[in-house]
């Protein structure tokens, strides 16, 4: 099996020098079929994704992971117009930002590249599949990608569909490739294949993106956890606030960006709990509060000090009273897990000083942490949500696809050995 993900690879690999020039009119050619082929094919994929879900209720895996591997039609459609977006957005590759000229003559400037070879890793959620492969397809990069093995039937049956519109486009076979095995071997190895894969980019829980963390030989961009704050302020609109808060608890808990600890100003908690209780309780979720929210509303469970580092990704809700705006983003820093972080507030002063002092890959001042996506941020689809630094922060489009080389215009200019 290690000599199949090594033969993937090594067809990625050599698929590279077509995709890196290859034409925008031809990439898009690809990702329209690539978005006919999934609408067309929503019975193939909701049969094969009906038996993977089947499969994973039998093995009892909880709610939030069951919903992340569900397809339906209305998710189908969206991969399909996530595709279409990519296809709508301007082709990086080739770009050259800006030049500048040096006092010899030499103009010097950078241009967008493709990265190479790209393997995904990650775990149930098979929409992952469809974006990953049109954002690395547009971008100019070949992609081998790892799904669960709990969507292997549906990741399986999404690759069928995108790898037809890839041949048809008259682009290699090897650009596009999804690992048939389940077996976990495969990811060591992955892992190990430096020289034919350029970079590795695992999505999933803890344990997966420790694990390719401490195994890859290769350069890691981690979608880490996502263990997003609400912070209702002091002088906050308490009913943009409830609206907020809800839709950023509720309106689907088991993603990454979804909140999981409420802050709230202890000016304002008294007004602004009670009232955002009733709203959280309607909606299915369970409070867990400090000593000083469960003053307010007794009806909160204690909260304990494993809570405010726990991504529930379900109904479940840390929430916390804090003293002022610095004690709200001290919490922030040292519970945080970099993804993204809001704050509720009219005070345009506070709202400008948690942007500059919050450090995440995204920010909001009166918006829901549920933005926190590549499709809502108008970049299509995400290959993930970057929670480090380098190369990548974020959201990561197209652009996070691509590296910069140097390229130099000369006139016959040569280096004098004195300088």
């Amino acid at each position: 099996m290690s000599g199949d993900i090594r033969n993937l690879a090594a067809a990625a690999r050599s698929a590279v020098p077509a995709l890196a020039v290859a034409s925008g009119g031809q990439k898009n050619q690809a990702l329209c079929g690539m978005a006919d082929g999934l609408v067309a094919a929503r019975p193939q994929l909701l049969a094969a994704n009906a038996a993977d879900v089947a499969a994973a209720q039998r093995a009892g895996h909880p709610t939030a992971f069951v919903d992340r591997l569900t397809l339906t039609e209305q998710r189908i459609a969206a991969m399909a117009r996530g595709v279409r977006q990519i296809a709508d957005l301007p082709d990086p590759v080739g770009e050259i930002p800006g030049m500048w000229r040096r006092p010899n003559g030499l103009l010097v400037g950078r241009m967008r590249v493709p990265l190479g070879v790209i393997g995904i890793i990650y775990e149930s959620r098979p929409n992952v599949t469809a974006d990953a492969a049109a954002l690395c397809l547009k971008s100019g990069n070949a992609v081998v990608l790892r799904g669960g093995s709990e969507a292997l039937g549906t990741n399986r049956a999404i690759a069928d569909v995108l790898s037809e519109a890839v041949a048809a486009a008259g682009l290699p076979k090897g650009a596009l490739a999804v690992v048939p095995s389940a077996d976990r071997a495969v990811v060591k190895e992955m892992l190990s294949l430096h020289g034919l894969i350029d970079l590795i980019i695992p999505r999933g829980g803890e344990g997966l993106i420790r694990a390719v963390r401490e195994g890859s030989q290769i350069p890691v961009i981690a979608h880490d956890k996502g263990l997003c704050h609400t912070y209702v302020d002091r002088a906050a609109d308490l009913a943009m606030a409830e609206a907020i808060v809800v839709n950023a608890k509720a309106e689907r808990p088991g993603v990454c960006n979804a909140m999981e600890t409420l802050l709230v100003h202890a000016a304002i908690a008294p007004a602004f709990l009670p009232r955002g209780a009733v709203r959280l309780a309607e909606a299915g979720v369970e409070l867990r509060g400090c000593p000083q929210a469960r003053a307010i509303v007794p009806a909160m469970a204690p909260a304990t000090d494993a809570d405010w580092d726990t991504e529930y990704l379900g109904l479940i809700l840390s929430v916390r009273v804090v003293a002022s705006f610095e004690d709200a983003v001290a919490h922030i820093a040292r519970h945080g897990s970099g993804l993204a972080e809001a704050i509720v507030t009219a005070d345009h002063a506070t709202a400008m000083r948690f942007l500059r002092e919050v450090d995440a890959g995204a920010v909001f001042v009166n918006a829901s942490t549920r933005f926190t996506d590549g499709y809502e941020f108008g970049m299509g689809a995400e290959m993930g949500i970057s929670t480090q630094k380098l190369h990548a922060r974020g959201p990561m489009g197209l652009i996070a696809l691509t590296c910069e080389k140097f390229i130099v215009l000369g006139s016959g200019q040569i280096r004098d050995s004195r300088t």
